[in-house]
């Protein structure tokens, strides 16, 4: 996948630098432009994904595959649904360096890398996202909003079962430390619930979503 190629929208950067309401100015908006261009040259994305069987045991755990889960949130989440698939994307180390770099001459630039290394790696997950829904609707199913390790009472320790069902280190370049942080840093790993009954579910997620405060599948 390319990175000049992703959609990214800039003021998904703004808001990630603490901009709300009031534009940047035209300054600060040049310098962002300048730091994406050099973050997609320096990015060289990769992801993995892999489908798998969901079942519920019992009220606030689910097995997927051979993984047993423990959560309230993402069996809310999941509740209804026949399989998952779990996904890992990175945008590469690139990223890790830039910022490095940036840190030794210009903490503004550092912290613009940072935020548009976010919006890229969301950019990412939202093309393998539209890539799961496409191979799900296939199989006659539907997709829940993602969620990732360590997003509410789900576990970050399940980084351990991304690794190895996924091979990420193998198949996309990630890895994890003693401290299941993923390396490089902006890597995100996810798992998707599908059902056989379609959500109004969109594909940024609840936070974007005016159906959320009701919904039934809220992360």
């Amino acid at each position: 996948m390319d990175a000049m190629a992703l959609p990214v929208d800039v003021r998904e950067i703004y808001r990630y630098l603490g901009y709300r309401g009031n534009p940047p100015t035209a300054e600060v908006a040049e310098r962002v432009d300048s730091c994406l261009l050099q973050l997609r040259k320096a990015s060289t994305p990769a992801a993995t994904h892999r489908f798998l069987p969901l079942a519920s045991p019992e009220e606030n755990v689910l097995l997927a595959g051979e993984i047993k889960i423990h959560s309230k949130n993402l069996y809310k989440n999941m509740k209804g649904c026949s399989a998952c698939c779990l996904f890992a994307a990175t945008i590469g180390i690139g990223c890790d360096r830039l910022i490095r770099r940036a840190q030794l001459t210009s903490m503004a630039d550092a912290a613009i890398l940072q935020a548009a290394g976010a919006a890229l790696i969301e950019s990412l997950c939202d093309e393998i996202n539209r890539q799961v829904i496409e191979e799900a609707k296939a199989k006659g199913l539907f997709a829940r909003p993602r969620f990732s390790p360590g997003y509410g009472d789900f576990s970050i320790q399940h980084q351990k079962d991304f690794e190895q069902v996924l091979q990420m280190a193998k198949n996309c370049g990630i890895h994890l430390t003693d401290s299941l942080l993923m390396m490089p840093s902006k890597s995100v790993t996810a798992i998707i619930g599908l059902s056989a009954t379609d959500t109004p579910c969109i594909l940024q997620g609840c936070e974007t979503c005016d159906h959320a405060p009701n919904c039934a599948f809220r992360r």
